[in-house]
């Protein structure tokens, strides 16, 4: 497992992506929605591997939109958005926006674009558990 680690652009939030993939073995992902296009995301999940944000209460905010099942995790000092997590069955999963990670230069600057819509809650869920991650958020 290796260790990539991050954070929000002023450094209230602290990032640790473990993986055992290398950088370019990592497939990221672009959200058509218009929050992940408006912030300019690229993000990615590994079940092998898990993700924790951390940083004071005060400093993670929490947005939900749309089905409203997940938090998209924003600096409310810098506005920068980090990641996103979601309770499901009982555990904590989520993805990494990998502008916020020290490797972000790593990946490919115009993945795929992926377009959600039509999605109900039970199809939602079902494609994040293939894709997302273990997460943690200390605040």
């Amino acid at each position: 497992m290796t260790q990539y680690t991050g954070s929000c652009h002023c450094g209230a939030i602290q990032i640790r992506f473990e993986s055992p993939k290398r950088p370019e073995e990592m497939h990221v992902g672009r959200c058509a929605c218009s929050f992940c296009r408006r912030h300019g995301a690229r993000t990615m999940g590994d079940p092998a591997g898990s993700v924790e944000f951390r940083g004071a209460d005060k400093d993670i905010g929490r947005y939900r939109f749309g089905l409203g099942i997940t938090d998209y995790l924003l600096c409310t000092r810098c506005g920068t958005y980090v990641g996103a997590a979601m309770e499901d069955n009982g555990r904590s999963i989520g993805i990494v926006n990998v502008n916020a990670l020290d490797i972000r230069d790593t990946f490919d600057p115009a993945p795929p674009l992926h377009h959600y819509d039509g999605e109900d809650e039970s199809r939602r869920r079902a494609r994040r558990r293939k894709f997302w991650m273990p997460a943690t958020v200390i605040a």
